[in-house]
């Protein structure tokens, strides 16, 4: 199966370049040094508004399934949004510097963040308000909790420290030869790394040992992002030459270089990238599917209801003068109303 790349929506979003993205179920959001969020409604492919909270870049973004997102900001601030009425619900002082990262834990309960005050901070976000604070020898500037939220870890130019979630203690440290750009869990132990360089690299996280590095581009790499379906990992990079590529990780030969899906030249100097998956369709084709059997199920049974009502009714002719008038009053509209069902199904 061979995969294209197309443009299907393209919109000048903003004043000034892009410095995040995030996408959940239906919107993908965008921010950006003009200090605003544009968001749009991929179901109908439009613009569906800005938000204006921040005075700054607005430096990370991140949705916590389809209820809730998370912006920061060189202000300083974290806000909560609502996504059903697009409505600031809490916005917090986070660090004393620029918030260069955040990361909300899989459970919606816990938030990392970090920023330019050397900081770690942990929030209660049910309670909205500091956990915890946790001083750095150094400015991190990417923080990301594992898909199974039992570890992080912290991004520091070109270093990257795992930690434990039940002893929020140090278990290991990657460190690449260039600063890093991007990170992401590909599974819950496998890290992919990209940095200012044109290399791909995948770490053990239990381990730190480089699994696998494979050349992805003629330029650095700004950003990458992965996603799974049916089954099949999928590595996505964006660089600053302008094109997006598509690998195929194979995670049983994870030692083989990925196969190339494909490429485009957007002709953009790229900064950002996501990927919104149409779930939506999916679902709606899986319970069309479903819809399909259920249905020739219905029709089943109505046909073995039918039989059943036609020897029913052959049986009471035989037996019609054993009828008194009053049951075949009650009768009749039992009758009629079992035809209007049938009818209705």
């Amino acid at each position: 199966q061979t995969w294209t790349v197309i443009p299907d929506f393209t919109h000048h979003a903003h004043t000034a370049s892009l410095s995040s993205v995030a996408v959940n179920n239906r919107y993908v959001v965008t921010g950006s040094r003009d200090e605003t969020i544009q968001i749009y409604d991929m179901k109908k492919k439009i613009e569906h508004g800005a938000l204006l909270q921040h005075n700054g870049t607005v430096t990370c973004l991140e949705f916590y399934g389809t209820s809730h997102l998370l912006s920061g900001a060189e202000d300083g601030l974290i806000c909560v949004w609502n996504t059903k009425r697009w409505e600031c619900l809490k916005s917090i002082k986070a660090h004393k510097g620029h918030v260069t990262s955040l990361s909300i834990h899989p459970s919606g309960k816990l938030a990392l963040s970090v920023g330019t005050d050397k900081t770690l901070r942990t929030w209660n976000l049910i309670e909205g308000r500091s956990a915890f604070i946790k001083n750095l020898k150094q400015n991190a500037h990417i923080i990301k909790w594992s898909p199974d939220g039992e570890r992080y870890v912290t991004v520091v130019t070109n270093k990257v420290d795992i930690y434990r979630l039940d002893t929020a203690s140090i278990t290991g440290t990657i460190t690449t030869e260039k600063r890093i750009s991007s990170l992401r869990f590909v599974t819950d132990s496998i890290l992919a790394v990209a940095g200012d360089d044109e290399i791909i690299r995948l770490y053990s996280c239990d381990s730190q040992k480089c699994l696998c590095e494979f050349k992805a581009h003629e330029n650095r790499i700004k950003d990458i992002y992965t996603f799974e379906r049916e089954g099949q990992h999928v590595i996505v990079t964006a660089s600053s030459d302008g094109y997006i590529k598509m690998w195929n990780l194979d995670l049983d030969k994870i030692k083989d270089v990925p196969s190339l899906l494909c490429e485009v030249n957007t002709k953009a100097r790229l900064t950002c990238i996501a990927v919104w998956l149409d779930q939506a369709s999916e679902m709606k084709e899986n319970s069309d599917k479903a819809a399909t059997s259920s249905q020739a199920k219905e029709d089943e049974k109505s046909s073995i209801v039918r039989k059943k009502k036609v020897c029913w009714t052959d049986k009471t002719a035989k037996q019609k003068r054993k009828i008194t008038p009053e049951k075949q009053k009650l009768e009749a509209p039992l009758q009629k109303k079992k035809k209007k069902q049938n009818t209705l199904a």
